[in-house]
């Protein structure tokens, strides 16, 4: 069993002995809050949205393992961005599943605004999240709509109160929801003055009311071309009576060092801007190579003939090999196991394919293109013989060629690597 009294920013009395790190694997925003922008880094600068580099799984990963190597007093591993970790669940999960293989001592930690989260409450209870930080700073649509230019529901934008209403309903239901999975949550609420300084103890009540552990109140800091920019930061003579006067109905965290997307090491002593450089590497390493014999093709086709089916759409794969005298043959046709979701179907597919080098395929959204890239096989998006295919792959390293045909598609994927792949 975990003790998650070791996770310094719920627990105010490790904050001294037990640090964080900060995983920046969520770019996408599903919200556009009316403080934050997100193009601005500077290592000096320590507020949400900032990360010096965006990673991928597999990158954080390895920087994970760098940073206990200098740090090992790291307790949390967290995602907190520098958009929401629900915009980008794919990346999040599979981050989360290599972490827990790699690292299972850790406490794992997410900070997400609650738009995004409900389909997921199942998957971070199974990878082992034991901390959530919903971002709520209003609980009346009228004020939300204030605070929020836009909100994002699949491919539809809402704005003003209808937009506010929406982002309000999943941010009750995911905290209710992560509760009922044992999970510790923590509300952040953005003190903004003139909009819901007055408002904020009523979001205290509400978020107690549904279970919540601790709220985080946090003053504004405003941030160059966001339409609160102008609005004056407010200072302990406001933000310290409001704690008091919420402290009745929920836990307060008084120690809030409002950090960074990349944020690493104790909250005392962060450790952002030495590591720097340890982050912008990671972020430059190439996908994993496995040492493992890799002597096969895969193909997605329909009748064992073209190159002309979706890689996310194959019932099955054409396994093909070339003996000692540089002739194909077809190894075995092999079955697709039973569609599963997100990561879990990516890491079924590439244990499947774990003996190829290559599958070539009509089309494969990036989601799981950059999924088997990790696992070190790498996709073509090509069309025509599968002869000709082999041919590229095994002996005049040509597979460009084939790039420009095109073959009908079977059914109406847009690969988005959400759904079919």
């Amino acid at each position: 069993m975990k003790d998650t009294t070791n996770h310094p920013c719920f627990n105010k009395e490790t904050a001294g002995s037990c640090g964080r790190v900060h995983l920046p694997v969520a770019p996408k925003c599903n919200i556009q809050c009316n403080y934050c922008n997100r193009k601005y880094d500077c290592v000096n600068e320590s507020r949400p949205g900032v990360t010096s580099s965006i990673l991928k799984p597999f990158q954080a990963a390895e920087y994970m393992d760098a940073v206990l190597e200098k740090e090992p007093r790291i307790t949390v591993a967290g995602i907190a961005g520098p958009g929401d970790p629900f915009a980008n669940p794919e990346e999040v999960l599979e981050t989360m599943h290599l972490l827990n293989e790699k690292h299972p001592q850790l406490l794992f930690c997410l900070s997400t605004n609650g738009m995004g989260i409900l389909p997921y409450l199942d998957d971070i209870a199974e990878l082992g999240v034991s901390h959530v930080t919903i971002t709520m700073s209003a609980v009346d649509p009228e004020i939300g709509a204030k605070i929020y230019s836009w909100v994002q529901d699949g491919n539809t934008i809402h704005y003003g109160v209808e937009g506010a209403s929406i982002l309000l309903e999943r941010q009750l239901e995911a905290i209710a929801g992560l509760k009922k999975r044992n999970i510790i949550v923590k509300v952040n609420s953005i003190v903004i003055p003139g909009i819901n300084d007055e408002h904020i103890v009523e979001v205290a009540k509400v978020a107690s009311e549904l279970g919540a552990d601790i709220q985080n109140i946090i003053p504004l800091k405003p941030t160059a071309d966001t339409l609160f920019a102008e609005i004056a930061e407010p200072k302990h003579n406001v933000i310290n009576p409001l704690r008091k006067a919420a402290s009745p109905y929920i836990a307060q965290m008084t120690h809030c060092k409002r950090c960074r997307a990349d944020a690493v090491g104790l909250l005392c002593n962060d450790q952002s801007a030495t590591l720097c450089g340890t982050l912008q590497s990671c972020s430059q390493l190439k996908p994993y190579q496995k040492e493992a014999p890799r002597p096969y093709v895969a193909i997605s086709s329909r009748e064992g003939l073209l190159i002309n089916q979706h890689f996310g759409e194959s019932k099955s794969f054409y396994i093909w090999g070339e003996d000692e005298d540089g002739k194909f043959s077809l190894v075995e046709e092999r079955n697709v196991p039973p569609k599963a979701c997100g990561p879990k179907r990516w890491e079924e597919l590439a244990l499947l394919l774990s003996d190829c080098r290559t599958i070539l395929t009509a089309a494969i959204g990036e989601v799981p293109k950059t999924y088997l890239e990790e696992h070190g096989i790498s996709s073509h998006t090509v069309n025509g013989f599968i002869q000709d295919g082999l041919e590229a792959v095994y002996h005049t390293d040509n597979i460009e060629s084939l790039k420009g045909r095109r073959s009908g598609i079977a059914g109406g994927c847009q690969g988005t690597g959400t759904a079919c792949g």
